[in-house]
């Protein structure tokens, strides 16, 4: 199965904590909660009305697509289009793969231990978006 997120990748923030009461609490950044709930939304779109959660192990393949800087010139442009080169600048593609499968799990499938292996891939685009790849093992 593959999903498609359209719109610009955001990568998992660090948690943030509060206290009240004694009681220390954990929550995600809004901007990692707002990206969570997009995942969900657009995933919900692609896939069929009686879907059901995988419930065997799995192999997921992402590939993030990131937005090319206004900054750089037509050439450095160009040689980014075309996978010359690749994002090494922040932020980690372990920030990526977080925030995916926190994002789609229960949704695609029950519970991400499920989940054997992973292969990521940064990219530059002029169409920034998230493509996600679900094999069952």
């Amino acid at each position: 199965m593959k999903l498609t997120i359209t719109g610009d990748p955001v990568a998992a923030g660090r948690p943030r904590f509060s206290s009240r009461g004694g009681f220390v609490k954990a929550y995600d950044p809004k901007k990692s909660r707002d990206y969570k709930t997009l995942l969900k939304e657009q995933a919900m779109q692609q896939l069929p009305d009686d879907y059901q959660p995988v419930g065997c192990p799995i192999e997921v393949d992402i590939n993030v697509y990131r937005s090319i800087q206004k900054s750089v010139s037509k050439k450095e442009y160009a040689r980014r289009l075309s996978n010359e080169v690749r994002p090494t600048v922040k932020p980690d593609t372990d920030n990526y793969i977080k925030i995916i499968l926190d994002g789609l799990n229960g949704l695609v499938w029950l519970d991400d231990n499920q989940i054997t292996d992973v292969a990521a891939h940064k990219y530059y685009s002029d169409k920034p978006r998230v493509e996600v790849e679900v094999h069952g093992s």
